[in-house]
């Protein structure tokens, strides 16, 4: 089998399970970015299709690739794929859906507690030798305890399920917002309150987002969400830099609409050093706690994301449907 993969080889050969299908397999390997002309002549042929979960694939992509079978997503998010053209086409399209729940969870936790304690500033005033006026300040303006927030939960798929339990442990309040509510039981299980976006808005003094991105969730931070939040708030985006609109989170920032956000997406990537939510003025950029989109990249996750990659190119060689199919479709072409 002849197997396409835009992403980083060396990832791929350290966590490529023991399987039969990997080392019998043509394995071809393109940068992240290769463009659609390069892809059709170094592998037009290929059966399989590994792409990284912020790459585009595009429908003529697939139109001109007549022994495609699979696009998988090498993580969970699949937006910029061309999920109705690869249905049409009998492409089945995947993703590893729930695989990197926990390790995501920890890293929404990890910008949380570093926007409540100050985290960034207070490693940059030890290192300047003013630990101690930096102590006293604090203890004057006053830290919040993380079990002492309302904590709202914007998609309360496997992720926030996952942060859910474990600020369940913290003491947070916790509540949620997501297109359909879950039902009783769940709400029961996870110690979650429902409420509409605009109350979570009002309501939580910290807003953490785990929606997948599609046209109705897309810009869905905007400028009224944000207003409707409390001055003292934060922002915590794990989830994808597209649910967010830059201009309006960056005058937020700026007028002190609300007290900061903690990001490890931001919308494109790769994220320069000239982008409005990085290059911000002096006496607002100590608000926004940053990390490089690395909430989902442990190890453990790498292994399991791996596996149930080459578990599904296995399905598709047995002409078995794989699992996590997000495109609806049911059977090969």
């Amino acid at each position: 089998m002849k197997i396409a993969i835009k992403g980083n080889r060396d990832r791929y050969i350290k966590f490529a399970p023991d399987m039969e299908l990997f080392h019998n397999s043509e394995l071809i390997f393109l940068s992240r970015d290769a463009g659609d002309e390069e892809v059709l002549r170094e592998a037009g042929d290929a059966e399989i299709l590994f792409v990284d979960a912020i790459t585009e694939v595009s429908g003529k992509l697939m139109q001109e690739m007549k022994k495609l079978r699979l696009v998988h997503s090498e993580g969970v998010a699949y937006n910029k794929i061309d999920l109705e053209t690869a249905k049409e086409l009998g492409i089945f399209v995947c993703n590893n859906k729930g695989v990197n729940a926990g390790a995501v969870a920890e890293q929404t936790i990890l910008l949380m507690l570093a926007c409540l304690r100050y985290t960034i500033d207070g490693d940059a005033k030890v290192r300047a030798g003013k630990q101690i006026q930096t102590k006293e300040e604090r203890m004057v303006s006053g830290i919040t305890d993380l079990a002492d927030c309302k904590v709202g939960l914007v998609g309360f798929g496997d992720i926030g399920k996952a942060t859910a339990k474990r600020l369940e442990a913290f003491g947070c309040e916790l509540y949620y917002y997501s297109k359909n509510r879950k039902t009783p039981e769940i709400e029961e299980e996870f110690k979650v309150t429902y409420l509409s976006m605009e109350k979570l808005a009002a309501t939580c003094d910290i807003i953490s987002l785990h929606a997948a991105v599609t046209e109705e969730t897309q810009g869905m931070i905007n400028a009224q969400f944000l207003a409707r939040m409390k001055k003292n708030a934060y922002l915590i985006n794990t989830a994808r830099g597209d649910l967010v609109d830059n201009a309006a989170l960056r005058a937020a920032l700026i007028h002190g609409t609300i007290a900061g956000a903690g990001l490890d997406t931001i919308d494109p990537e790769p994220v320069l050093a000239d982008h409005p939510l990085v290059a911000l003025p002096e006496g607002v950029r100590e608000k926004v706690v940053y990390s490089p989109h690395l909430g989902g990249i442990t190890i453990g996750s790498f292994r399991r994301m791996h596996r149930n990659m080459w578990e599904n190119a296995n399905r598709v060689a047995r002409c078995e449907r794989p699992n996590n199919v997000v495109n609806g479709l049911e059977t090969f072409r």
